[in-house]
């Protein structure tokens, strides 16, 4: 996937891009996205894609201007258009997931083919998003995967996390990158959207992990009933980071969007 920088009304924002087919764009989770991503590499078999980063993370500007959900929004729009392109496979992961539906119910007659993955969003007061901002580094792995021991070798990479430098490092990247993520995720990832689906219009797939302890499972039935029509593909054995424990199982659920 190349690096590349695209303009846009208020800040330039980096995207990667690679791949041919039908154009498709995938908004990532609070966690980023990199070059290296085996979801992206997957996708670009049978996809255009593009994923541009939320400012603020990777090597892109901050945006003081993005303040609000519908700010997170309408810049998305900004940065498709921006980028030339219409009608594309709306694809978004988690708080990216959050995104593109509120996307799609802003501007339902510019979007017909929506995935989400394991998306934010929705609220119940008896079945809680797990509190990203609370949790130690060391906790995350039970959170995002199903199978935790093989989750926290991806997360480090073979890295030493009681290295000083690597701490430093790490703390510093993702203090830069949850406090843009914050502003729609914290204190509570609700911001009225459950108010709003009814407005898509979009051939929507529902991808959820079974085992999801970041966003559980319970919130896919949410979405399946305020989308109109919506197909909710459930896989086993598969934490809030399916993209990585069963990366060919929901690019074939992509793939059902034709």
């Amino acid at each position: 996937m190349d690096l590349k920088t695209v303009q846009t009304q208020h800040v330039p924002v980096r995207y990667l891009e690679g791949g041919s087919g039908p154009d498709l764009v995938f908004l990532h989770g609070a966690g980023g996205v990199t070059a290296e991503d085996p979801f992206l590499k997957a996708l670009a078999e049978k996809h255009h894609v593009y994923a541009p980063l939320i400012p603020g993370y990777g090597d892109s500007e901050e945006c003081p201007e993005i303040r609000d959900m519908l700010d997170f929004t309408q810049h998305s729009w900004d940065v498709v258009e921006a980028l030339g392109l219409k009608d594309p496979i709306l694809v978004g992961h988690s708080m990216g997931g959050m995104i593109a539906a509120e996307m799609a119910a802003s501007q339902p007659n510019d979007l017909s083919r929506l995935a989400l993955i394991c998306p934010a969003g929705l609220w119940n007061d008896d079945h809680p998003v797990a509190d990203m901002f609370s949790l130690m580094p060391y906790e995350m792995p039970q959170y995002l995967f199903h199978d935790a021991a093989a989750g926290a070798a991806i997360l480090t990479a073979g890295r030493n996390v009681e290295d000083p430098n690597f701490l430093q490092t790490y703390l510093v990247t993702n203090a830069r990158q949850l406090g843009m993520a914050g502003r729609i995720l914290f204190p509570i990832p609700e911001r009225g959207l459950a108010q709003r689906m009814y407005r898509i219009k979009a051939r929507t797939v529902v991808v959820w992990g079974d085992s999801d302890r970041m966003v559980p499972p319970f919130y896919a039935h949410g979405f399946k009933k305020g989308i109109k029509g919506a197909e909710l593909v459930s896989i086993p054995e598969a934490g809030h980071m399916v993209i990585v424990e069963k990366t060919a199982q929901v690019v074939d659920a992509i793939g059902r969007l034709g």
